[in-house]
Order: structure tokens, then C-alpha cells, then sequence
């Protein structure tokens, strides 16, 4: 009886321990998942739309890219209104996320959202538009100093170096004001161009369409127009037909689907300058995770442009 009861308590005491360790090392496993959850980033993101064939395939390289890293995007639209996105950063701020990238409405409306992100120490990103105070780690845009001039170079050999040339801009967003600077410097190579005053579309169709239509009335003798992007482009492309100037020559950004197709069948938008927004995208998610791992990091990040007219984009 005496050797069963000891068979007995040893038997009750191994199962103890192996219960303790099996409980131990269910706890290892539920802290390591819990680390691991806690080690995913968040990333507050706030486009300038969604609306643009352009922004959605930023969005689409700021997806793969995220998804590369284990990182968690929330990405919401500002829909170029500059109070609703100063709101998204808030909210990002409230949830205290890791890092925001933001593709500002107006470059220097946007600075006071920024400033409230560096006071909390979020660091800050732009992608495609710069901002214009606050701190921002990197900026990764499209070389659009470049993508003017190639805009230039094309319009002037299109013309033969001569006669009046528009532009339609939008003053707000400082990477259409270092597009049309990129512009205005390469034509000033060509004495026998002449500028007219440009006029602001605003980056969308229907007030660009007016524009383009004021620049043709007030300039009889206009013989091209370079368009800071393609919404701009399809509406001046609009008021050009609708005023029968078959033979204007118009230059747009962005080689979105749409423009694209027009610049194949041979209508007056005759070329466009063609950014990489998936690469935008990508780059932007590259500086944020060299910050994370407290590598240098580049101010600014340039993503090289070309040219696409009838030719190239068959």
C-alpha cells in the first residue's frame, strides 16, 4: 500500500510540472504574439484625392510597399479641401500614430497641421507636394523642375521656337509652382517665345476649360499651352475644340489613361510629361522605414519624369 501511495504522488507531481511548463510556455507564446502585434506600425495617410487615376496609384505603391514592411496604412482623402484634411491630421494625432504622410491640398495651408504632428513628435512625410512650413523628414516627389523644362523642350521644337505660349498653373501647390518654374527657365533659352500670363485652373477640369478659353480669346495668336496637369490638359483640349484651334499644341503632366488616349488619336494635347506614382509611393514607405530604424534619411527624394507623345506611347 505504501509503494502504490508513493507511485501515486510522484506520478500527481510530474503532471504538476508539466502543467506548469506547458502553461509557461503558453504564456511565451501569448507575450510574443503580443509583441508582435504592439511592433506593427501605423501610418496615418492623407491623400489629396482619390479622384485622380495619378493618386490612385500612389495609394497602390504605398499599399504593396506597406504590406512589404508589416506596416498598417490608414489612408484617408482630403478631396483637396484643405480644412478636411488639417482634420485627418488631427484625428491621426489623437490615435497617436507612428508616422503620417501626407500629400498636401495647399502647401502652405497645410504648415499648422504639421507644426500640431512635430509638437507631438509624429514624424511627417510628403509625397508629390511639398509643404511650405513645419518639419517635415523627407519629401519624395517627382523631379517636376525637370518635367517642366522637358514640357518646354518639347513645346518650343513644336513651334520652331517661335510665338505666344500659356500656362495654366495652380499657385497653391508648390510642385506645379516648381513645374512651371522648370518651364519658364527653359523657354527663356528661346528669345522669339513669348509668355502670356498665366492663369490658375485650379488642377481641375472645368475651371481649367475656362481658363484655357480666356487664354485663347484674350491671345488670337496663342500657339501652344502647358498644362500642370491633365485634368488641366482635357480642359483646355475641350476649349480648344470648342473654339476650333485645331492646330494649338498642348502639353500636359501626369500621362494619365485618359490623356494618353487622346495624345494617340491625334487631337491637340500632343504630349504629356509622365510621372511614376507607384514608385512615389514606394519611395515615400522607404523613408518612413529608414526613420524607423534610425537610418539617414534623405530630405528630398527625387523621381525621375519623361516625355510621352504619339510616338513613344504606341
Amino acid at each position: 500500500m505504501k509503494t502504490n501511495f508513493l507511485i501515486f504522488t510522484a506520478v500527481i507531481i510530474l503532471l504538476s510540472i508539466f502543467a506548469c511548463n506547458q502553461n509557461g510556455n503558453q504564456t511565451t507564446g501569448n507575450q510574443i504574439a503580443s509583441n508582435e502585434t504592439s511592433a506593427k506600425k501605423r501610418i496615418g495617410v492623407s491623400l489629396l484625392t482619390r479622384e485622380d487615376d495619378f493618386y490612385r496609384e500612389l495609394e497602390t505603391g504605398l499599399q504593396e510597399a506597406a504590406r512589404q514592411n508589416n506596416f498598417e496604412l490608414l489612408i484617408q482623402s482630403g478631396d483637396k479641401d484643405l480644412s478636411k484634411q488639417q482634420s485627418q491630421i488631427d484625428n491621426f494625432l489623437v490615435q497617436k500614430v507612428d508616422a503620417i504622410i501626407v500629400c498636401p491640398t495647399d502647401t502652405q495651408g497645410i504648415a499648422p497641421a504639421i507644426e500640431r504632428a512635430n509638437d507631438a513628435n509624429i514624424p511627417v512625410f510628403t509625397a508629390d507636394i511639398a509643404a511650405g512650413g513645419g518639419k517635415i523628414v523627407s519629401h519624395v516627389a517627382s523631379d517636376n523642375v525637370a518635367g517642366g523644362r522637358l514640357a518646354a523642350e518639347y513645346i518650343v521644337k513644336a513651334i520652331n521656337g517661335e510665338g505666344a505660349v500659356g500656362i495654366i498653373g495652380q499657385p497653391e501647390v508648390q510642385s506645379v509652382v516648381d513645374r512651371e518654374n522648370g518651364f519658364k527657365e527653359e523657354t527663356a533659352k528661346s528669345p522669339k517665345i513669348t509668355l502670356v500670363p498665366t492663369l490658375n485652373g485650379g488642377g481641375v477640369r472645368d475651371r481649367a476649360l475656362k481658363a484655357a478659353d480666356d487664354l485663347i480669346q484674350g491671345n488670337p495668336n496663342l500657339k501652344a499651352i502647358f498644362c500642370i496637369n491633365d485634368e488641366t490638359a482635357l480642359g483646355a483640349l475641350a476649349a480648344a475644340e470648342g473654339r476650333g484651334k485645331t492646330d494649338l499644341i498642348i502639353v500636359g503632366y501626369d500621362a494619365a489613361p485618359e490623356a494618353v488616349a487622346k495624345i494617340k488619336t491625334g487631337t491637340a494635347l500632343k504630349a504629356d510629361v509622365a510621372q511614376q506614382p507607384r514608385d512615389i509611393g514606394a519611395k515615400t514607405i522607404e523613408a518612413v522605414t529608414k526613420h524607423f530604424k534610425g537610418e539617414p534619411v534623405e530630405a528630398k527624394v527625387a523621381v525621375p519624369v519623361k516625355i510621352v507623345d504619339a510616338e513613344s506611347a504606341k
